[in-house]
């Protein structure tokens, strides 16, 4: 059974990212994260329902883990008027080019957290979420790094506590030694179901998966699409 308790904020937690800045932003996107940010900035309560994080209603709340460019945020908050978009990243340049392209856009359902996905995480209330997406995340493939990837057992119970029964996990990679590694944890995980019958259901990218720029360059192989499901019992 996974614990409903928050984890503890003071704890020395270990790093599951790189850098945050990169080269210096123009002053068009540093204006942007002065003037747009603090709109969109994700108010972290604890136990607070996320639904109640938007400007406009929303009837569900989904969350990206490491939006890079923010390409496929965008697009499901278009595609998905009603649901209430989440994403985190601790890349300074990759919110920076999320802003530019919410600039005058007409797109009320998306919040950000520049940081750590685990704030959001520790902070929700259980079962709130109905889809996590984890895409292309960093696949640190030094054996003595593994332990700064993002997918191990003990993040997958706290998904479990945060996602409804019913709720889609979505894990994407081109490495192949980190689909190795998010399946065998995935398929382990008493709380989630791998859903693929068939090879094809995860060597091809899904409709309703938009496409995002770093899947495009495919940079060390086939990108993998594991798809997985919260179980309604545990």
């Amino acid at each position: 059974m996974v614990s409903s308790a928050p984890s503890d904020p003071g704890r020395r937690r270990r790093l599951l990212y790189g850098r945050r800045k990169g080269p210096k932003l123009s002053p068009h996107k540093e204006e942007l994260r002065r003037s747009l940010l603090p709109q969109l900035t994700l108010p972290l309560e604890p136990g607070r329902d996320p639904r109640t994080y938007f400007a406009t209603a929303v009837d569900d709340v989904w969350l990206e883990v490491g939006f890079g460019g923010g390409e496929h945020l965008i697009e499901q908050a278009r595609a998905y008027p009603r649901v209430g978009q989440i994403g985190a990243e601790p890349y300074e340049a990759g919110v920076a080019k999320l802003l530019s392209k919410l600039e005058g856009a007409e797109v009320s359902n998306i919040r950000i957290h520049e940081g750590d996905a685990r704030d959001i995480l520790e902070a929700l209330p259980d079962a709130c979420l109905g889809r996590v997406f984890i895409l292309f995340p960093d696949p640190w493939p030094k054996t003595r790094h593994h332990k700064r990837r993002f997918v191990q057992m003990g993040l997958l119970d706290i998904l479990a506590r945060v996602m409804v029964p019913g709720a889609e996990l979505r894990i994407a990679s081109d490495d192949a030694g980190y689909v190795d590694w998010a399946l065998e944890r995935g398929v382990a995980h008493p709380g989630f179901a791998w859903t693929a019958s068939r090879s094809v259901d995860w060597k091809i990218r899904p409709e309703g998966w938009p496409q995002t720029r770093y899947e495009a360059k495919a940079l060390h192989g086939p990108p993998a699409y594991l798809s997985f499901v919260r179980r309604g019992n545990m």
